[in-house]
């Protein structure tokens, strides 16, 4: 589905661990990689410097993804001194890339307003999907386990949809990354529609469940014409519940999960379904940005 990726780690949250693991991503589809840490600036003296000593431990920690590039694919390594919401963007001006690969704790939302996260910085900063993997599962996979979840990080997709329009605009992102890399990894997608269960009227409830499964087979048939194999599911009951139900059952790489809002992700007086998705669930979640 992407063809190039932009890997943000701050050392301690997992992702560092790629660097071994370049020629998985690889077999995921990913012909450029780029390896990015921030390193913040040494603030004990007066005057703030670069931390070179961490710099060049840092350096030399992502430089392990140099060390075995498969034929074709470009991976590059950059090390800067600041806060990542002020370097990542210069970054991605000098690099063209598909999608960002970073990691977020889970959070309450008055913790994630009082500590912030880069995530969330990202995804006001830029246009680019963001994949977001949590650091409490990718430090806790065995070698074995985290080559293939390399291979495979978007090879089934859980996609919510409603009809909204950030659920069309979904629709629209997967279809444009799709047709822009015609050796997808993208090959298996489940589109589930939640009704709510609080409709007591039968007659209108049966309504309102051939309805949804009219809407998801009608996008079925756009994503199919892509070459993806596409399952669809209506449920009943608590929407976020359902989705997280649904992606242990069917075994799904990452919900797929996207907003057109101006405010963004997680703006705290909007609460949003992409908002709940990203700060609670434990899958790796591939969320798309509002137009800037």
């Amino acid at each position: 589905m992407f063809q190039s990726c932009l890997v943000c780690t701050d050392l301690t949250d997992g992702l560092y661990r790629l660097v071994e693991f370049v020629p998985d991503l690889a077999k995921g589809g990913l012909n450029k990689i780029i390896f990015f840490t921030s390193v913040p600036l040494w603030e004990e003296g007066e005057v703030p410097r670069v931390d070179t000593e961490k710099v060049q431990q840092a350096q030399e920690l992502l430089d392990k993804a140099l060390s075995n590039v498969p034929q074709g694919v470009e991976v590059k390594v950059e090390v800067a001194s600041g806060k990542p919401l002020d370097t990542i963007p210069r970054v991605l001006q000098n690099n063209q890339v598909d999608v960002i690969l970073t990691g977020t704790p889970i959070k309450s939302l008055l913790e994630q307003k009082f500590f912030g996260s880069t995530s969330v910085g990202l995804s006001k900063l830029t246009e680019k999907p963001l994949t977001i993997i949590r650091p409490q599962l990718i430090t806790t996979y065995t070698q074995e386990e985290l080559s293939l979840r390399c291979q495979h990080l978007w090879r089934y997709l859980l996609i919510p949809y409603n009809d909204s329009k950030s659920a069309q605009y979904l629709i629209e992102q997967i279809e444009l990354y799709v047709k822009q890399c015609p050796t997808s990894s993208l090959t298996k997608c489940m589109l589930i529609s939640v009704v709510d269960k609080v409709v007591r009227e039968e007659v209108l409830k049966e309504y309102r469940i051939k309805e949804a499964q009219e809407k998801l087979e009608s996008v079925k048939a756009q994503l199919e014409a892509l070459g993806i194999t596409v399952n669809t599911e209506v449920r009943e009951g608590n929407p976020l519940q359902e989705i997280m139900d649904a992606a242990l059952e069917f075994d799904i790489s990452a919900i797929a999960t996207a907003t057109t809002s101006g405010n963004s992700l997680l703006e705290f007086t909007a609460p949003s379904f992409a908002n709940d998705v990203i700060r609670r669930s434990w899958f790796p979640v591939l969320f798309f940005s509002p137009k800037k």
